[in-house]
C-alpha cells in the first residue's frame, strides 16, 4: 500500500504526463530511470561466432525490459543499407570496416543514453575483447551497477558449421582464431564477475534442445538476479537522489 508520500508523487506525475500522445509513452516513462525492472543490473553475453548468444537473448531474457547493446546488429544493418554482402567478400573490406566503425559508435551512443537513466543491460558481445569487458565492467560498477555474464560455450567444429550455416559468415580461420581467444578468457571472466554471477551454458546442442534443457536455468538465473533490489550504496544514492528530484517537479 502507497502512504502518503507515494500517493502526491503519483499525482505528481500524472500531472506532468497530461500532454503525453498515448498510452505507450506513459507505460514507457514509468519503466525507465528509477521504475526499471533492471535498473543497475547489466548482463554481459560472452562466446564465439555461433556459439547462439542471439538466441539466449531473444529466448532468456525474454520479458525483462533490459536493453539490448549489440554492434553486431548495427553492424549487420548497414550493411544491408549500403547493400554489401553478409558473406562479407575480401573487395568489400574498405567500405565494410566504414560501416563497422558506425556501428559501433551508434552503440557506444545507445549505451551512454542507456547508463545515464541507470537501465537494466545486455551488452552483447563475443568476449574476445578481454581489455573492452574490464573497462566496462569496471565503468559500470563504479557507478552502482551489479554485473553478471552468460558465456555461451561451443565446440569449435560446432561454431564452424553454425558460422556456415549463418546469413553473415566470417572466413573459417577467423572463427577459429576468434574462438581460442573467447575460449582463453573464461578463467579471467570468471574472476571479474565471481562464480555466483557467472553462469556457462553449452550450446552444443540444437536450439530445441537447449530450450528444453539449460535454457530454462538460464532463465531462472537470469531473473533471481533481476528480482534482488539493488543493495549497492551509489545505488541507491543515485535512486534517492532521483526520487527528491521527481517530489520536487
Amino acid at each position: 500500500m502507497m502512504n502518503d508520500k507515494d500517493v502526491q508523487e503519483h499525482h505528481k506525475m500524472l500531472k506532468k504526463l497530461t500532454n503525453t500522445k498515448s498510452l505507450t509513452e506513459f507505460r514507457e516513462y514509468l519503466k525507465e530511470g528509477i521504475y526499471d525492472p533492471g535498473i543497475f543490473k547489466a548482463f554481459f553475453l560472452a562466446g564465439g561466432p555461433g556459439s547462439g548468444k542471439s538466441f539466449v537473448t531473444q529466448s532468456a531474457f525474454a520479458g525483462t525490459g533490459l536493453k539490448v547493446v549489440n554492434s553486431d546488429s548495427a553492424f549487420e544493418t548497414g550493411l544491408k543499407k549500403t547493400n554489401l554482402s553478409l558473406k562479407m567478400p575480401d573487395e568489400e573490406e574498405y567500405f565494410r570496416n566504414i560501416v563497422r566503425q558506425k556501428a559501433k559508435t551508434t552503440t557506444a551512443t545507445m549505451l551512454d543514453t542507456y547508463v545515464n537513466g541507470r537501465l537494466g543491460l545486455i551488452i552483447d558481445a563475443t568476449g574476445r575483447d578481454l581489455p573492452l569487458v574490464t573497462r566496462q565492467v569496471s565503468m559500470l560498477k563504479a557507478i552502482g551497477y551489479d554485473c553478471y555474464m552468460i558465456f555461451v560455450n561451443t565446440s569449435l567444429d560446432v561454431a564452424i558449421q553454425r558460422n556456415i550455416n549463418r546469413p553473415r559468415t566470417i572466413p573459417e580461420y577467423l572463427v577459429k582464431n576468434n574462438w581460442e581467444k573467447v575460449q582463453l578468457n573464461i578463467g579471467t571472466f570468471q574472476r571479474i564477475f565471481s562464480p555466483k554471477r557467472m553462469m556457462i551454458l553449452d550450446n552444443n546442442r540444437s536450439e530445441k534442445e537447449l530450450v528444453s534443457a539449460t535454457l530454462n536455468s538460464a532463465s531462472r538465473f537470469i531473473r533471481s538476479q533481476l528480482n534482488k533490489k539493488p543493495e549497492n550504496y551509489i545505488a541507491l544514492s543515485w535512486i534517492k537522489k532521483e526520487l527528491d528530484a521527481k517530489r520536487n517537479i
